[in-house]
């Protein structure tokens, strides 16, 4: 029986140690809190997980809120008029919704997290509530046929060495505020939809808002990303919750008020219910080097770490425990070598290069192309549509979004249709 080793115990990692548990492998997990610090912490993220990442779950029959957790239906864009907040509250130019082929999930979390943890503890697996370091993978590598390094912040990730020419950024791109809250009205356009509204404020940043499922039942994500120094650049000295809900609420009367209308009555769903911070996005050198000479591997945003404008963070990281279970359960009894485990991540670049491509281009201002693009899915149902179902499948946009002659072709024949 090989015995392999996961430090970390987020989206991947669990999804990677329950996975190898079911299919006979000897794990071990390692986690620096025990699932009751967990579920009683603070949130540790956003995530609005899509259709594939979603089946990664089942397929494992780890969907366990699936029925409890809130359908997500459609994926709404709003764009404030540029400057129009100069004078009072913005005004709306652009807003549409395009729908999902497959619904979307968001499960907070400490719900997820806590809840996978205690069913691999139950279903025999060793968990060892335990910070890591360097030393102690050094020691690992030796007594482990395989470790693998799923824990995304402090001293380890610095064993993986970043990769410059995959990460065209070195400082953070935006400056992120989330709040969790109750009592969210509908949308009155669309009241009976669950849906995620991206809404852009052109050289000011995004509020990004999406239901969820939390440990006090339905809730909504109110999310922030502010261009660094702009004004929303302002959660950094805020330490009260209700000092951060407060000031994400004046924020959005500003320059979101269509959904500030639907806010006036929040309340934070817990004290643990607010997060604020920034990281720059980085792709790494997926192979760490141990002082011992022991290997060990990267997983998830360990190795490729984007800002989640784009939503991808907890879907790449499911598809990240997927393309590496693959891997394990494919190579048999063979050794964890270190061309096994490039060949591990390269076939997770092979999906994950289109999430950092996409995110990376939605960080910077957008071109002409794509101001076109977005305008146009407001009376081209089909192109809101596949804009939506991007948020599943980051590849697509190759075919419609880079280029501005493929999305002048796209919108053409669309426009072509709609007139025949």
């Amino acid at each position: 029986m090989r015995k392999i080793l996961v430090v970390g115990a987020g989206q991947s990692g669990l999804q990677i140690a329950l996975g190898l548990q079911s299919q006979g492998y000897e794990v071990t997990l390692m986690s620096n809190r025990t699932a009751d610090e967990i579920r009683t912490g603070r949130v540790m993220s956003t995530q609005c997980m899509f259709h594939t990442a979603l089946q990664h779950e089942r397929d494992l029959q780890l969907n366990f809120w699936e029925s409890q957790a809130p359908k997500i239906q459609g994926l709404g864009v709003s764009v404030a008029a540029p400057g129009s907040w100069a004078e009072g509250p913005a005004a709306r130019a652009i807003d549409w919704l395009g729908r999902l082929d497959g619904y979307a999930q968001s499960i907070d979390q400490r719900v997820k997290m806590a809840g996978w943890m205690e069913t691999f503890a139950q279903r025999g697996g060793q968990l060892v509530i335990h910070g890591a370091a360097v030393g102690d993978l050094d020691y690992f590598s030796r007594t482990y046929d395989l470790v693998l390094v799923a824990a995304g912040k402090g001293e380890l990730v610095q064993m993986f060495g970043r990769d410059a020419e995959r990460s065209p950024y070195s400082e953070p791109q935006r400056a992120l505020a989330v709040s969790y809250v109750h009592g969210l009205g509908p949308r009155p356009e669309h009241p009976d939809t669950e849906a995620v509204r991206c809404n852009l404020v052109p050289g000011v940043g995004e509020l990004f808002v999406m239901p969820t499922l939390t440990t006090s039942g339905r809730a909504d994500i109110l999310f922030w990303e502010g261009i660094p120094g702009g004004p929303l650049d302002a959660f950094s000295g805020v330490k009260d919750p209700a000092e951060h809900l407060s000031l994400t609420l004046e924020l959005m009367e500003r320059y979101v008020p269509w959904e500030y209308a639907r806010a006036t009555k929040v309340e934070l769903t817990d004290a643990g219910g607010t997060l604020a911070g920034r990281y720059a996005p980085t792709v790494r050198n997926p192979i760490g080097r141990l002082p011992g000479g022991g290997l060990v591997l990267g997983v998830a945003d360990v190795v490729v770490a984007n800002d989640p404008i784009t939503g991808q963070g907890s879907n790449s990281a499911s598809k990240c425990a997927a393309a590496y279970l693959s891997s394990i359960v494919e190579h048999g009894d063979k050794p964890f070598d270190e061309e096994w485990m490039r060949s591990a991540f390269d076939r997770y670049w092979d999906t994950a290069q289109h999430v950092t491509k996409w995110t990376n281009a939605m960080l910077a201002p957008p071109p002409e192309h794509i101001l076109n693009l977005i305008g146009a899915a407001g009376e081209l149902q089909p192109a809101a549509d596949r804009f939506a179902n991007g948020f599943n499948d980051p590849a697509d946009f190759e075919n419609f979004f880079y280029d501005p002659e493929k999305t002048q072709a796209y919108l053409a024949e669309l426009s072509g249709a709609g007139a025949a």
